[in-house]
């Protein structure tokens, strides 16, 4: 089991910044890939980036690029979100989640970092960013 808290999520306005964190406990969290997904009222929940269990590659919903960037330091079994220039429409829930960062794909073990929610096995309860126009 790998148990996922976030914190840093807070109010904030149109143009500024926060910092989501994710602290991982209860297993290897070197060995596992990260990522960070939203859900805003009423839609579904939506992939937002993810970073490889090395840290060598990380990927982004087109809305964000540009905007934020997601770290680890595996050292603190900790993930982060920076979030710059923040938009209203980035009002959400966000959560992070874990899954093993590798898989077998056509009998090869791979790197894999998913952005699917459904591949992904962990998951922390989520921290409200609400951004004000």
């Amino acid at each position: 089991q790998v148990q996922l808290v976030e914190s840093g999520g807070g109010l904030v306005q149109a143009g500024g910044s926060l910092r989501l964190s994710c602290a991982a406990s209860g297993r290897t969290f070197s060995n596992y890939a990260m990522g960070w997904f939203r859900q805003a009222p009423g839609k579904e929940r939506e992939f937002v980036a993810a970073i490889s269990w090395s840290g060598g590659s990380s990927y982004y919903v087109d809305s964000v690029k540009g905007r934020f960037t997601i770290s680890r330091d595996n050292a603190k079994n900790t993930v982060y979100l920076q979030m710059n220039s923040l938009k209203p429409e980035d009002t959400a829930v966000y959560y992070c989640a874990a899954r093993l960062g590798i898989k077998s794909i056509g009998g090869v073990v791979r790197e894999y970092t998913p952005k699917e929610t459904s591949e992904y096995d962990y998951w922390g309860q989520g921290t409200q960013v609400t951004v004000s126009s």
